[in-house]
């Protein structure tokens, strides 16, 4: 892979979830019984770090983050936009807690799923396991690039990832209304507010996009992405 694919800002995965449909028509039956769909409001919590895991989740719709916090600082690991799981690392014997905190960006519906029926699965089908191991992998690809990306690229690479990853991998666009606030593209890109407010304010007048409100749209998506890649 070139290094300047693997190593991005980028919040999400490429990889989709697809392990559901190594289910059969039984276990789709059984999981459903053993699910139940709950809804939250923009900013409630939806999954608390360190608190006991009793399921693992898919985001049916919505967007959330996925972040690290020890009571002063957070580090925003990750996006979850739906068709995405949640709380994989809780599946192992060894670790029964979730080990992030996720909430929600915008009005979300989120599928909780019994873990114990989860971990069954894994034992009984070893095409959804293959599948659940391939997301397992390809978040952690994911976020080690993006670290590496956040540690070693300067501040106007490191915030066109973000809008290219909103782009291309979560709204799959090049226009659509940007639901987050400089605040959280700050935190997503590891700087100020106010230094985002003026990288945006840059880029808006160097005709690489166009940002009006909550409109949002990429006006040269090439240039973009060369400062994406150069860092």
């Amino acid at each position: 892979m070139d290094p300047k694919e693997q190593f991005t800002g980028c919040t999400i995965s490429p990889h989709k979830c697809r392990c559901f449909e190594k289910l059969t028509d039984k276990e789709k039956e059984i999981l459903d019984k053993r699910s139940v769909v709950v809804r939250y409001k923009k900013g409630e919590v939806i999954c608390k770090q360190g608190s006991f895991a009793s399921h693992v989740m898919y985001m049916e719709k919505g967007l959330a983050k996925v972040f690290l916090d020890d009571g002063v600082n957070s580090l925003v690991l990750k996006i979850i936009p739906e068709g995405n799981l949640l709380g994989l690392s809780s599946v192992s014997d060894e670790n029964n807690k979730f080990q992030y905190s996720v909430l929600a960006y915008v009005y979300s519906e989120v599928k909780q799923i019994d873990i114990h029926y989860f971990k069954q699965l894994l034992s009984q089908n070893p095409a959804f396991a293959k599948e659940v191991i391939d997301i397992m992998g390809a978040n952690s690809a994911q976020i080690n690039g993006r670290f590496f990306c956040l540690t070693h690229k300067q501040s106007y690479g490191r915030l066109a990832d973000i809008l290219l990853c909103l782009s291309d991998r979560i709204f799959k666009t090049e226009e659509f209304i940007l639901p987050l606030s400089r605040k959280d593209l700050a935190e997503l890109s590891g700087m100020s507010s106010e230094t985002v407010i003026r990288m945006l304010k840059k880029f808006h007048d160097d005709g690489l996009i166009l940002l009006d409100g909550k409109n949002f749209k990429i006006l040269d998506y090439e240039r973009l992405k060369q400062i994406s890649e150069k860092g």
